[in-house]
Formats: structure tokens, C-alpha cells, sequence
């Protein structure tokens, strides 16, 4: 429970002008936690806001009120605007100001109450109220618990419920990883009150566009290499297939899950050359921790099983280093 709880509370009690802000390159727990605590918030009688920093995947556009997100990097003065104007701050889904890029600043900078509710390890010390919570699924997880911890658990409707819903599926891979006796109590109860889990399924995972599955048939057959000897799968998207399968943001979500797919691949990763820096997302089974790997060699982090980080460098050297440092970490399991 988040501590001072009641204190947050009582300050809630009347109208207030707020803002939900989550990482950049959202996904889809970063918008059903942000768009779940919104509605909850407006039924209390609230000004809501949500910004992100970069836009999101299309696919989440079934989402009630997404349309009404404010992206940064296309409104910047509205954004500016809307900062301002806030007297609570909610940071959702990131446990420090640099993951929101230049808003980061502008927050660190503005005064008013601010509160985190996430699940990443080691959160920095900036908000007023924290619900930080490593073993929880996702940061919809800690929305749920966060409204029930207000004691307000009634008032989680189906569309709430949807976006929370939407969180938890895609942040544990469809129920693969990170799970918990807690989290299919929760999940129990979103089902009870209504949240239809087959037409969510079916958005969010029945609606590739053409491009997509060729880009993924494109990746496993031209793409993926096996290091047999130590169980782990590459795939490599360079600046070249951006530019063929016209890459946007979104597009290669999803894809490094499949490396797991195979019996003996306990890690994988997926390795690609954006404009100015080489992105990692590592996914890996059971106790191999790719959040090591992240955190101690490419200024990343996030869960054991599911983690990102980044190079600067050439494409080569950053596949080369990644290969040189597996030793280190394979042979402990």
C-alpha cells in the first residue's frame, strides 16, 4: 500500500486539475494504466489530462478516450499548457524523470503533488507519493490496487476495466511471465464485472496489418540467427529493412517474443538501428535475468524476464558486445 495514503486522499476529495504522464514510446500497459486511472479519476469529479511522450501503436486505439491523449512531440505548446495548469502529477509506468525525455525536466521543475505508481526496480526519489511494487505484472495491476487501496474498488466499471485488463495481458505476454495468485484474483474480478477478455484478445492480438506479418515472416526467415551452444536467439532489424517494410512506431512490437517459442531458446533478443542509437529488447525463461544484462551493459534495465536497453555505436559492435557478454551470464543457469 502506497504509504500516506489517506493524506492523498483527503487531497483528492475535491475537483482537481491533473495529469497522467507515462514513458515514451508507450505500450500497452503504459496506456490502459494511464487511461484506467483517467476514467477512474473523472468519475470523481476531476480535470483529467494524459500526455505521452511519443505516439502509440494504433492498435490500442479501441481504447476508451484514447483519442484524447496528448502526444508531446506533436503538441508541445498545448502540452506546456496543460503542465502548468496541473496541481497533481501522476508518473505511471516509469521510475525516473529521463524516461519522459524533455517532460522530465519540465516536471522536475514544476510544483504541485506528485505521485508514481510503477513497477520497474530502483525508482527515483522525486514524487510525493509512491506505489512501487517489483513483483507486481504491470503498473494496471497497481492502478487496481492503488483505486482499492482508496477504498473505492466499486468503482472500477467495465471500461476501466478494459484498459487495466489491456495492461496486464500484454505486460505478461498473455499470462507467460510475471504472474501471481493476486493477479488472477484481479483478473477474476475484471471478468465478474463485465470486461469481455475474447474481444480484447481478439483487438489486441487478431489485428496485424499485412505489412506486419510480412515484416515477421521477414525477421524468422532472414533475420534470426540460433547460438545453439547457449540457447539463445537474435534477430537483427538494420536501417535497411526500415526503410523496405517502412518500419514505424509499433510495428516490430511483439516480435522478439517469438524466439521463445523454441524449446531450447532461454534468451532472446531482438537488436535494431534506429537513426541515432541501437535499441535492444531482450525477453529470456525462468531464472536467466536479462535485466542484468541490460542494466550492466546497456544503460537499460526493467524486469528479469523482459527488459530494453541501448548502444551507441555501429550495428556490428553492439551485436559483438552483446555476444561477448553472454558467457558471463549463461553459464549461471
Amino acid at each position: 500500500m502506497m504509504e500516506n495514503i489517506d493524506k492523498l486522499k483527503s487531497y483528492l476529495e475535491m475537483p482537481r486539475e491533473i495529469l497522467i504522464v507515462s514513458h515514451r514510446n508507450p505500450d500497452g500497459d503504459a496506456i490502459g494504466s494511464s487511461l484506467g486511472l483517467s476514467l477512474y479519476l473523472k468519475k470523481k469529479r476531476h480535470n483529467v489530462k494524459i500526455i505521452f511522450p511519443s505516439e502509440f501503436p494504433d492498435t490500442f486505439n479501441y481504447l476508451p478516450q484514447s483519442d484524447d491523449i496528448l502526444i508531446h512531440d506533436n503538441e508541445p505548446d498545448e502540452c506546456d499548457k496543460v503542465l502548468e495548469k496541473s496541481e497533481v502529477i501522476f508518473c505511471l509506468d516509469f521510475n525516473s524523470l529521463d524516461r519522459i525525455d524533455r517532460l522530465g525536466e519540465k516536471i522536475h521543475e514544476k510544483s504541485g503533488v506528485k505521485v508514481m505508481i510503477d513497477h520497474h526496480i530502483d525508482p527515483e526519489p522525486f514524487p510525493d507519493y509512491m506505489l512501487s511494487d517489483v513483483s507486481a505484472s504491470s503498473t494496471s495491476e497497481l492502478v487496481f490496487d492503488f483505486i482499492s487501496d482508496l477504498g473505492d474498488q466499486k468503482s472500477i466499471d467495465p471500461l476501466i476495466g478494459e484498459c487495466l485488463y489491456t495492461g496486464i495481458i500484454t505486460d505478461t505476454g498473455s499470462f507467460r511471465f510475471s504472474t501471481s495468485a493476486k493477479l488472477f484474483r484481479i483478473v477474476a474480478h475484471l471478468k465478474e464485472i463485465g470486461v469481455d477478455d475474447k474481444r480484447l484478445q481478439d483487438y489486441i492480438f487478431n489485428s496485424m496489418p499485412i505489412k506486419n506479418m510480412k515484416l515477421l515472416g521477414h525477421c524468422l526467415n532472414n533475420r534470426m540467427e540460433i547460438l545453439e551452444d547457449y540457447g539463445v536467439g537474435i534477430i537483427v532489424l538494420n536501417k535497411y529493412d526500415y526503410q523496405n517494410f517502412d518500419i514505424q512506431r509499433g510495428d516490430t512490437e511483439g516480435i522478439v517474443n517469438y524466439l521463445l517459442m523454441m524449446r531450447k531458446v532461454r534468451l532472446g533478443a531482438f537488436i535494431t538501428q534506429q537513426p541515432n542509437i541501437i535499441k535492444l529488447s531482450l525477453r529470456s525463461k525462468g531464472d536467466l535475468s536479462v535485466q542484468q544484462i541490460a542494466r550492466d551493459h546497456f544503460k537499460g534495465g526493467g524486469h528479469k524476464n523482459a527488459s530494453g536497453g541501448s548502444f551507441h555505436g555501429s550495428l556490428k559492435a553492439a551485436i559483438n558486445k552483446f555476444k561477448s557478454v553472454l558467457p558471463d551470464y549463461i553459464d549461471k543457469y
